[in-house]
């Protein structure tokens, strides 16, 4: 059972980045998924969410240059990075919300992160 996010690196503030979360679990297609980051010295927070039925929540401070989406029959989520910036630099964490039969409004299973750098 294992969540995998890739699409990470180090990048020109303005660029953009695709980052990938693959599941190996078939239960992917009816939990929600979330990306979430950690930027340097800070708690982490909530990037964006979308449900199995595609409805989008996105954080407070990534509306705008953020869009997730989903491809269930690839068991991946995926978080588009537009007009990137230095504060963006951060571990980048992909979650999901369901784990076995149980359900939550927190992030059950957590991937390993993918590092994201912008540099100025």
């Amino acid at each position: 059972e294992q969540l995998v996010e890739s699409g990470g690196g180090l990048v020109e503030a303005g660029e953009s980045l695709r980052l990938s979360c693959v599941d190996s679990r078939s239960i992917f297609s009816t939990s929600a998924v979330g990306w979430f980051r950690q930027q340097p010295g800070k708690e982490r927070e909530l990037v964006a969410k979308i449900d199995s039925s595609g409805n989008r929540n996105y954080g407070s401070s990534t509306k705008g240059r953020f869009t997730i989406s989903r491809d269930n029959a690839k068991n991946t989520v995926l978080l588009q990075i537009d007009s990137l910036k230095p504060e963006d630099t951060a571990i980048y964490f992909c979650a999901r919300y369901c784990a076995g039969s149980i359900c939550s409004v927190q992030p059950l299973k957590w991937g390993q992160g993918t590092q994201v750098t912008v540099s100025s």
